[in-house]
This record gives structure tokens, sequence and C-alpha cells, in this order.
């Protein structure tokens, strides 16, 4: 079964799409082929993956625009092994496009994404439109990166609603895979404070352990490299390491964490 993940907050800045490539990367070395879909019409999954995406080259938002579209046309391979990136339409206006929530959905569930991947990273928009809803229509989990500030957590808040929106109309399946701290310092006091409200109102259990602030993952991304690639033995590639392998466990067993 291919398992799908949304990498998901309705604040932007909190390092969605950092998260969304270089756990993908970690994921796929350690033997699961792993699909990255660009949601966000940014384009920064094909910048942090050193991909160069040509003007006129199928995208993750052609499904959107022509329901004849297929994903597994825009499918492009990475310098990493096991990853593959479908990316995004920089040109594409997130109000534009049908508004059918199944759409993604259906088209994950074609036979040349199904039997080729075993797991599906969602990189999907902070707003909330009929994108981010499609992503988390098709999603069995969601992972909620946050910066540990007072606006991220109030993004946290609002995705929280539209989860129970979700997990109780469309979706009834999806999960929280986990409340993932980002560019977090521990000495920080308001860091502290934030994520310590976080676990209060969302439980403790779900706050993982965090990427902590290193200046190597720009440094990675500025040169189209995973951080385990680009500097394997720094602090922000060790907590990669980390979260694959609190995460592998859950998604092996085919269940949510909590």
């Amino acid at each position: 079964m291919t398992r799908i993940i949304a990498i998901s907050n309705r604040k932007g800045g909190t390092g969605k799409t950092t998260v969304a490539v270089n756990l993908a990367a970690e994921l796929a070395a350690r033997g699961s082929r792993v699909l990255l879909v660009d949601l966000d019409s940014q384009g920064h999954c094909a910048a942090g993956l050193g991909v160069k995406i040509d003007k006129d080259a199928p995208t993750a938002h052609d499904v959107f625009l022509d329901p004849r579209a297929s994903l597994a046309a825009a499918i492009c391979q990475t310098a990493c092994a096991n990853l593959a990136l479908v990316p995004a339409d920089q040109r594409f206006e997130h109000s534009s496009g049908a508004r059918d929530e199944q759409r993604l959905a259906q088209a994950l569930a074609q036979d040349e994404i199904t039997g080729a991947y075993d797991l599906v990273l969602l990189d999907t928009p902070p707003s909330l439109d009929h994108l981010l809803l499609n992503a988390l229509t098709a999603a069995h989990w969601v992972l909620v990166p946050y910066v540990p500030h007072q606006l991220s957590l109030e993004g946290m808040q609002q995705l929280m609603r539209v989860l129970l929106k979700v997990m109780s109309s469309s979706n009834p399946q999806l999960k929280i895979l986990g409340l993932l701290p980002t560019m977090a310092a521990r000495n920080i006091r308001q860091h502290r404070l934030v994520t310590g409200e976080v676990a209060r109102q969302f439980g403790a259990a779900r706050v993982l352990a965090g990427i902590r602030n290193d200046i190597r993952l720009a440094e990675a991304f500025g040169v189209g490299k995973p951080i385990r690639d680009y500097a394997p033995t720094c602090r922000g590639a060790q907590d990669f390491a980390d979260l694959a392998t609190v995460l592998l466990s859950p998604l092996d067993s085919e269940s949510s964490m909590f």
C-alpha cells in the first residue's frame, strides 16, 4: 500500500519545504521508494533537490486544470536514489482549477503511482484553498512543522480546525503523524514556552524532537542538495536522520503514532 503524508501548516515560513525535501531524501536513502509532490506554486522542492524544470514541462498542478492529466507524466528523477519529484507550476494561480477535493486522491490512486512508490510526500501551500483540501483528503497522515513562536502556533490552530473538518467529512482515515518544531533553539525561552503550549493544546505525545536551527540547511538548499548529502555530520542532518527513525515505525506498521 502506498502511504501518503501531507506536510502542512497554515502559517508560511515554517520550513515545510525544507522538511519535505530532507525527510524524503532520508526515507529514500533507507530504501523506501519515495515520490515528493510539490503543490506549492513557489516550486522550491525542485530547487532543494537541484532539479531543473523546463518551462512547459508537466507539473503537479496539471491535474487540477485538466481531468485527463496524469501525475505520472510529470515525474522527474532526482540525483537521490529511490527519490522522484513531481514539480510545481510556478505560474499556477491558486484561485484557479477545479474545486473537486478528490482530484489529487484520484491521481495518486493510478497504477503508475501505487505500483512504483512506497511513500508519497505532499508539500502543501499554506493557503486554505482547494489544493490544501485536496492534499488532506488524499493523505493518510499529516506532519505539521512549526517554528516555536506565537504566529506559528496560531497557524497550527487554524490547521487543526481544517483537519477536524476533513476528518469528519471527506477523509476519516486522516491522522496526525506528529507536530515538528523547526528552526528550534532550546536555549531560547520563547521557543520553550510555545512548544510547551503546543504540547498542552494538542498533546505532548504528538510533539516530535524537532529540527534545530542550522545554517547548513539553508546552504544545502542553495546548492540543490539534501542536507544528508551536503553536510552529513551537521546537526541538521542528524535531526532529519533521527526524525526518519522515529517516523519509520508507524509508517511500516501502517498505523498512526497516536
